[in-house]
């Protein structure tokens, strides 16, 4: 557990993430409804279906952060890639067999990263980002961000990502930047 503040960090695996599913939900549903998202309650009820299928898995992990009154404000969550991952089949141009090779344990998949508005530009996704990889045992960290979210991509830009290539991470998606973070 990190404290500062009035905001505290825990990591989560995934039996105690389903616990905090509500809060989970909470933060996402607000965040990604705003531009450049825009996403609906259907795109919600998707993206949750997806997250209890990801706890499951055995590397997943997540980290929450709440404020001292215990309200959630930030989350991010993520697993290793599987050696059969279809991540690199969405960039839209080709990257190398040795970049896009996967054992199971080489990239860490950062699926989500969210902080509530009235929380942002308090180090608040810094900590949950930290928290999140803190003794993770993975060479990489891999993420798609949306083109148009200005203030994240800064912000995984000064945390050491680069971008690597652009994808559809989805049918019907828009480009979004697939960003890579090398651990050492």
């Amino acid at each position: 557990m990190t404290r500062q503040g009035v905001v505290t960090v825990v990591r989560l695996g995934g039996e105690s993430a389903m616990r905090a599913e509500a809060a989970f939900r909470l933060i996402y549903a607000e965040v990604f409804a705003d531009p450049p998202y825009e996403e609906t309650t259907d795109d919600v009820a998707a993206a949750f279906r997806r997250f209890r299928a990801q706890i499951r898995r055995e590397t997943f992990r997540a980290a929450l952060a709440k404020a001292e009154d215990g309200e959630p404000i930030g989350m991010a969550y993520g697993h290793h890639l599987g050696a059969n991952t279809g991540w690199w089949d969405q960039l839209v141009e080709p990257v190398s067999e040795d970049m896009r090779r996967e054992d199971g344990h080489r990239t860490f998949g950062l699926l989500e990263l969210a902080v509530r508005e009235c929380r942002r530009r308090q180090g608040v996704a810094r900590r949950l980002h930290e928290t999140l990889l803190g003794g993770l045992d993975a060479e990489r960290v891999l993420l798609n961000v949306h083109p148009e979210s200005r203030a994240a991509s800064a912000a995984y830009r000064a945390w050491g990502y680069r971008k690597v290539g652009e994808a559809r991470p989805w049918p019907g998606a828009g480009l979004h930047d697939v960003m890579l973070l090398d651990l050492g």
